[in-house]
């Protein structure tokens, strides 16, 4: 990174940057961002308008997949031990009765699925990791007032706020992140439009503290009238949300008095808890009509905005940093074509746009039209938990959109199938290390792409070609065998003489210590080898015979030219 100070003007010296990626926002999209490009090595920047995280939190909720992002960013156990874990969701009707109980207990991508958290505390984490790299800069109190194409990247002009730091500043970058929110200066300056619509109704937010109501759980009230939920935070916080009704001002329903009326059947014969805030928000949902334009790209709520009846805004923006922060990492350091980068609108903006739209159709469900549709909606919840498969589906959170992608980095024959893992997001098991150490699957294979063998020594499949092309991905491959146990007799394995030589490709072996690959390998035969993108998201999956082929249009796929590039 370089910075400087330009002595041209003593009176208003103006702050010159020059970085790979400049980052505008530090929510926690925008954090998570900087601390995975961190990790890559990538110089960055990260320009934000406030002196330090809000003292109010908005999100409230982080599930399996933003910790899995987290871990990648060396973060996940910090911002865990802040987080009420594993917290279930009961769903009420208008008689007090409960609908459905959502605790969900597998862990199938390493973590907890669904865990409440204290946002300004994760953000101060998420901050503090940033000081791990010398290579990534924070600025704080920075307003961006300009943002433009300089060249074979973007220049940003920025206003320091702050009576210390109060002068211009410039920032010259290869590449520009907008997670600079729901109004986002970033997103208008791209010239990207945002769709979609704002809902017609209100809702009350009330963030109180000392909380002494012992329900450990989430609770939503499907009322036809008034429908609320409440949730409970960390270290006695919890969270209450009320529409408002037809006529009620914002004046009116933050007024203190109207405040602890709408609490106090909660906290019968209880203390009534201290009342922190009470803010009346719009329910938007919105989606960019694309995530790039040329250098500048669109993350978190910049990019997609969706009402909070689900708990995944906050998570749709995460999975966008870790989509987009290996990627970025890929062409800055020469190791990727740009034309990766295009990749990111082809498979973010589809899911973003499922995530709005089940979150808006939930809130429908928070809300029957009247009794009669409540009846009948009640009578379908207690019929489906009859079914031991539906119960399990809803108790274990499965009806939560995952990510498929079918476009962008994935290839080989499971493309687009139905039951294919390719393009899916692979699950982390617990593994067993050559020396004996057990580790999740994430902190064995580390950062780069990787080639798992389930049925034998990747290497033995791959020409020399495909090998050296793996090797300059930083690629690893891993033969997944039993645990010692479980072993059967050995196969001989070819004369070595015969073979490809892998180089300077890392090479492991992994103990398959909870059964997770054998029972892949059941279920799907075919699938004798794996290719795991840097976001551990499936890019191939086939038979060892086709894996050369099938590596190869991976690293095609990868090393894609942009448009700038085909030009030169």
């Amino acid at each position: 990174m370089f910075i400087s100070q330009d002595p041209a003007a003593e009176e208003d010296p103006r702050v010159r940057i020059e970085v790979d990626v400049a980052v505008v926002g530090a929510g926690p999209c925008g954090l998570t961002l900087a601390n995975l490009l961190g990790t890559y090595g990538v110089r960055t920047a990260v320009l934000d308008r406030e002196a330090g995280p809000l003292d109010h939190p908005r999100a409230v909720a982080v599930d399996d997949e933003s910790l899995r992002g987290f871990q990648a960013a060396g973060l996940a156990e910090e911002i865990l031990a802040d987080c009420i874990q594993n917290a279930p969701i009961r769903y009420h009707n208008s008689r007090g009765r409960v609908l459905a109980h959502v605790g969900p207990s597998a862990r199938p991508y390493g973590w907890p699925r669904r865990n409440l958290f204290f946002q300004p505390l994760m953000e101060a984490s998420l901050r503090r990791g940033l000081d791990r790299f010398d290579h990534v800069t924070l600025r704080p109190e920075t307003e961006i007032v300009g943002l433009e194409p300089d060249g074979d990247g973007v220049r940003l002009a920025a206003r320091g706020r702050s009576a210390d730091d109060g002068g211009d500043v410039q920032v010259t970058a290869r590449f520009a992140v907008g997670a600079d929110g729901g109004r986002s200066f970033v997103r208008d300056a791209a010239d990207i439009e945002l769709l979609g619509r704002t809902a017609p109704t209100q809702w009350l937010v009330v963030d109180v503290g000392e909380d002494a109501w012992e329900a450990p759980y989430s609770a939503v009230y499907c009322h036809p009238r008034r429908p609320s939920m409440t949730i409970p935070l960390p270290y006695g916080h919890r969270r209450f949300e009320f529409k408002l009704l037809p006529g009620e001002s914002e004046e009116q329903i933050t007024e203190p008095a109207a405040v602890r009326e709408l609490l106090a059947p909660f906290y019968r014969g209880l203390p009534t808890p201290e009342i922190l805030r009470a803010r009346v928000y719009w329910h938007h949902s919105r989606i960019a009509a694309r995530f790039q334009n040329g250098h500048v790209f669109l993350a978190g709520d910049a990019a997609h905005l969706q009402p909070p009846f689900f708990g995944q805004g906050m998570n749709s923006g995460i999975r966008d940093a870790t989509n987009l922060a290996w990627k970025l990492a890929a062409v800055t350091s020469g190791r990727c074509g740009a034309g990766l980068l295009a990749t990111y609108d082809a498979e973010r903006r589809g899911h973003a746009e499922t995530m709005v739209s089940f979150a808006t159709r939930m809130g429908r469900m928070y809300q029957p039209r009247n009794r009669a549709t409540e009846a009948v909606r009640d009578m379908v919840f207690r019929g489906v938990q009859k079914v031991p498969g539906a119960r399990d589906y809803i108790l274990q959170m499965k009806y939560k959109p995952a990510p498929r992608y079918t476009t962008g980095v994935v290839a080989g024959p499971g493309t687009g199938h139905k039951g294919s893992q390719v393009g899916r997001l692979f699950g982390q098991p617990w593994m067993l290390t050559e020396d004996g150490r057990r580790r999740r699957l994430d902190d064995v294979l580390g950062s780069s792409i990787a080639v798992l063998g389930l049925t034998g020594d990747p290497s033995e499949h791959l020409s020399d070609d495909t090998l050296a092309r793996l090797a300059h991905q930083g690629a690893v491959l891993v033969r997944v065998s039993p645990p010692p146990p479980g072993r059967r007799v050995p196969v001989p394995r070819p004369d070595s003489a015969g073979l490809p030589d892998p180089g300077k490709i890392e090479q492991a072996e992994l103990h398959d210590i909870d059964g997770h690959f054998r029972d892949l390998l059941l279920a799907r035969p075919e699938d004798e080898m794996i290719v795991l993108r840097p976001d551990r998201y499936v890019a191939a999956a086939c038979r060892a015979a086709d894996l050369d082929a099938v590596a190869g249009e991976v690293c095609d796929l990868m090393c894609a030219a942009g448009p700038d590039e085909a030009r030169r």
